[in-house]
């Protein structure tokens, strides 16, 4: 490794654990925003555990952990090549971000037909019911604006992907 490699990794794992930060004040876990940081940066795009456990100077355990919450968040993929033992985890940079929007969408959805039960028991009427009505509403107005974006982030996505 030349200085400069050196350097350069010094530098990616700074900004893993600021980027990190951020990811963690918005409810991502430690250690999960830590491999997502450091997937997103780095140049390879599939990693094994000890790959990562060896390029982030972390334990066995706390990768495992991480990578199960990541693949359930949809944002690495599990893979195997034909002949090895290992998992491999995939950052599928296609299109990284609009799955994991769309599945809030979805949970958006969920929400508001929670809330549509919470009206029926307390009524419509009542200070929790107006409350609990305005609550759907929002989730519903944000649920179908969000599929706007979606779409029209697709479509800029299409349109500039050549400029990145």
């Amino acid at each position: 490794m030349t200085v400069d490699d050196g350097t350069r990794q010094d530098e990616l794992l700074r900004f893993v654990e600021r980027f990190a930060l951020a990811l963690r004040d918005s409810g991502v876990p430690p250690m999960a925003a830590r491999v997502l940081a450091f997937a997103l940066a780095d140049d390879a795009d599939r990693y094994t555990a000890a790959d990562l456990q060896e390029r982030l100077g972390v334990s066995a355990a706390a990768v495992s952990g991480a990578v199960r919450w990541l693949v359930q968040a949809r944002l690495l993929r599990r893979d195997r090549e034909p002949g090895t033992r290992s998992d491999l985890y995939v950052l599928d940079d296609a299109d990284l971000w609009s799955p994991i929007f769309a599945a809030e969408a979805e949970a958006l959805g969920r929400w508001a037909a929670a809330v549509a039960e919470g009206i029926g028991a307390v009524g419509p009427d009542t200070p929790g019911g107006r409350r609990l009505r305005e609550s759907q509403e929002f989730f519903e107005f944000v649920q179908g604006e969000l599929a706007g974006v979606l779409d029209r982030w697709r479509e800029h996505r299409e349109t500039h992907r050549h400029e990145w």
